[in-house]
């Protein structure tokens, strides 16, 4: 069976959705709403990561090929990787590589203070919620996936897991694309 690779797909994208989310909220701290929305969806997000742990034990992912190790990380996976080298090398390798990492988030709050409201913040808040919004999208229909493949398997476990966490994840989809609506134009006829 491959629920697990739906299992771990799904947990993946919830992770780099969180993530995300801290990073946006952290980038535009000048947002009240903003930064306050992604902290509480980012913890949800987190919450629902670990909820699925569990049923990784009950569904070990079978040795594939690489070939099909690389069909299945698409193109999020392969943008996350990328991204997550850069934001290594600019960061220095690991968050508690001394006064560097601090550093880096003490010029970045202070970047976000100083650049506020004008309107190059918001094509940033613009970029940020795009980005948002796909990842959420990919979270969304792992869910989707996960689900059916609860319900072929009769896992009743798991597909209640589904049920009460894929909602989660369409609740920050749906405010994303909300934002993107009252954000975009103020911010492109500025």
């Amino acid at each position: 069976m491959k629920v697990g690779l739906a299992i771990q797909q799904t947990r993946s994208a919830e992770e780099d959705l969180t993530k995300e989310l801290e990073r946006v909220g952290e980038r535009h701290k000048t947002e009240q709403e903003v930064y306050h929305l992604t902290r509480t969806l980012a913890e949800i997000s987190r919450r629902n990561a670990r909820k699925i742990v569990r049923f990784q034990e009950r569904y070990p992912i079978s040795g594939g090929t690489q070939e099909e190790d690389e069909a299945d990380s698409g193109l999020f996976g392969t943008l996350r990787e990328k991204g997550s080298d850069l934001v290594e090398s600019v960061s220095g390798g690991s968050e508690s590589g001394g006064g560097r990492s601090g550093l880096i988030e003490t010029a970045r709050e202070k970047g976000s203070e100083m650049v506020g409201r004008r309107p190059e913040s918001g094509l940033l808040l613009l970029r940020a919620l795009r980005n948002l919004y796909a990842l959420s999208s990919e979270a969304s229909i792992n869910w989707f996936i996960l689900g059916q493949g609860a319900q072929a398997a009769k896992d009743a476990e798991l597909l209640q897991a589904t049920k009460e966490c894929h909602p989660d994840t369409l609740r920050t989809l749906k405010w994303a694309n909300t934002m993107i609506k009252n954000v975009s134009p103020q911010v492109l006829t500025s």
